[in-house]
């Protein structure tokens, strides 16, 4: 899968201090385990409100309201990628929670 690329080069470029690069791996990574999810559902997954709607249901369905809050922690770190705004530490305790619920959303997939 995808995702283990991104989060590979995520963690090595978090290594080199490229904080907005890191960023966007780490959301792009999300992202693919979510767009994985979907497809295999035959869910739109599309853009970002589809890859939201995605997020809303797999939390109704599983009880697990972590789901959408660190989805939302992975679309702050898409942020970053382009406004540059945050901290190291930020990028390094976000991208952690991010691997958290990308090894959740595995557990989805068929």
């Amino acid at each position: 899968m995808l995702n283990v690329k991104y989060l590979q080069d995520g963690d090595l470029l978090l290594g080199e201090g490229d904080l907005p690069q890191a960023s966007e791996k780490f959301w792009g990574a999300t992202a693919e385990v979510v767009k994985a999810i979907a497809e295999q559902r035959g869910l739109r997954h599309y853009n970002h409100r589809e890859l939201r709607g995605v997020v809303t249901q797999l939390a109704r369905e599983t009880g697990d309201q972590d789901i959408r809050e660190v989805f939302s922690i992975a679309e702050s770190l898409h942020a970053n990628f382009y406004e540059n705004y945050m901290a190291e530490d930020d990028v390094r305790f976000y991208s952690d929670r991010v691997k958290t619920l990308i090894d959740k959303l595995k557990g989805l997939l068929n």
